[in-house]
């Protein structure tokens, strides 16, 4: 991995890596390393935002720093595990089976089967990329996107599944929905999840 440093004024410096899994073992090292003067780190699909403390450190300090991180960290930052209830009733869900070549049921399975992994968050507050599922359910994103789409609609897109924390547009496939709020501001930390934390979905008759 042969970081970029691209300077964000004093107070962050953002890393630009090959790709996904480089960005994810950068994030979990930076979070292990714990450098003086860094209070906040923000991962993206291949960067990581490095928010700093100008009184404390520098963007060159932390440059050093990251070039002299060990190459050897875990993938991901463990932030914990959450189980989601999701009734898979999707619009989109007989059409990703038909996409993958499993059925319905298999499709189901395949998601609940598998721990996800909160990679980073975007798109929208809340709104959390989860990878590390299975394989098989890998599908394009929809070619014309919906103009409305349901909080807590769950949806596939290319090696990512994610839930909507809102009334939104979007373009992903839905499998099903949940009616676990992912994002609330009434909470003491509003997104539920956050980089590293694990994922399991859980099928249920009725999403609660």
């Amino acid at each position: 991995m042969t970081p970029t440093f691209l300077p964000c004024g004093r107070e962050a410096v953002l890393v630009e890596v090959d790709g996904l899994d480089e960005a994810l073992a950068l994030y979990a090292a930076l979070r292990a390393a714990a450098l003086p003067g860094v209070v906040d780190l923000v991962p993206a699909a291949r960067t990581v935002l490095v928010c700093l403390d100008p009184d404390v450190t520098s963007p060159d300090a932390v440059r050093a720093a990251v070039a002299g991180l060990p190459a050897d960290q875990p993938a991901t930052a463990d932030a914990g595990t959450v189980e989601i209830a999701v009734r898979y009733d999707g619009p989109d869900l007989a059409e990703v089976a038909a996409y993958t070549g499993l059925s319905t049921d298999a499709v189901v399975a395949a998601h609940t089967g598998t721990e996800w992994t909160v990679a980073f968050a975007g798109f929208a507050p809340g709104f959390a990329y989860l990878t590390g599922g299975d394989p098989r359910l890998e599908v394009p994103r929809r070619d014309t996107p919906r103009t409305r789409i349901p909080a807590g609609s769950v949806g596939l897109a290319g090696r990512f599944s994610g839930i909507y924390p809102a009334d939104s547009p979007g373009g992903w496939r839905l499998v099903g929905r949940t009616g676990v709020r992912v994002w609330d501001l009434d909470r003491p930390r509003p997104a539920l999840l956050v980089p590293g934390m694990r994922v399991r979905f859980r099928a249920v008759p009725t999403c609660a």
